[in-house]
């Protein structure tokens, strides 16, 4: 029961909010390009449904390339760092500069240097950028936070260094890297929708750009149920990832057995 209310809570105070969001609409006569109904927006994902779910498919495929590749670089790079001071030392400052760089400012560098008939590249890049800081330093802090003790038992039993890191370093840094990756599915999808807001043109078919062609015609009603399916998708993403996190967590992790309880 608990969890049935749990889950239908935010279901009913959105329907809430969309009732009222109607009443408003219609009782003081807003006009749509200022603010389009619901039932609008609903009329214009349906008109328009074939090419919003092309460019929907666009975007999620952006983003999980981005975010796979951030995913795999990231986590190589700290077992490395885990490894090897020198390597971290050296390397992890610059890591820092992609961090801290607006992306909003070098996009327009990458899609010059990739070109614009590979503009789905410069996408992937620009997600990557995104979505890459924030799994390398959670994991670097997962590997470096194992227990001392249970090191020094592996080491008493003669276990090597791979096995120390395969078999006590990763799954103790599971958590950290799977509480990044919620974080990092998202900015993966920012990364990709500011990526196709930089590139300005008909070549870029993801959601963002048809937000942007539906302002400019003031489409007003089309651009909000773009932006509907962006935020859908974004929902979705951290859904997915929080399953993931549980089923790998709930039955020896304290942060999923809580949960449980």
């Amino acid at each position: 029961m608990n969890a049935l209310l749990r889950y239908a809570t935010p279901a009913l105070l959105g329907i809430a909010v969309l009732a009222l969001w109607e009443f408003v609409v219609r009782h003081f006569d807003v006009p749509p390009f200022v603010l389009p109904a619901p039932s609008a927006i609903a009329a214009a994902l349906s008109d328009d449904f074939t090419s919003l779910m092309a460019s929907l498919w666009t975007t999620l495929r952006v983003t999980v390339e981005a975010f796979v590749i951030a995913l795999t670089g990231g986590v190589a790079l700290a077992v490395l760092f885990s490894l090897s001071r020198t390597i971290e030392n050296a390397l992890y400052p610059y890591a820092v500069v992609l961090q801290v760089t607006p992306v909003i400012a070098i996009t327009p560098l990458i899609l010059i240097w990739v070109g614009f008939e590979r503009i789905d590249l410069a996408l992937v890049i620009i997600g990557f950028i995104v979505a890459f800081f924030p799994i390398l330093s959670n994991t670097t802090l997962g590997l470096r936070s194992t227990d001392r003790n249970l090191i020094d038992l592996f080491r008493l039993y003669g276990a090597s260094r791979w096995q120390i890191l395969w078999k006590l370093q990763l799954p103790s840094a599971l958590p950290y890297l799977l509480g990044a990756m919620k974080i990092s599915g998202g900015l993966a999808l920012i990364g990709a929708v500011v990526g196709e807001f930089s590139a300005g043109s008909g070549t870029a078919t993801g959601l963002a750009w048809r937000i942007t062609e539906a302002g400019n015609r003031l489409e007003i009603a089309k651009m909000f149920a773009a932006l509907g399916l962006l935020a859908v998708l974004g929902i979705v993403i951290f859904s997915a990832l929080s399953l993931l996190e549980w089923a790998l967590l709930h039955r020896w992790h304290e942060s999923a057995l809580k949960k449980e309880r």
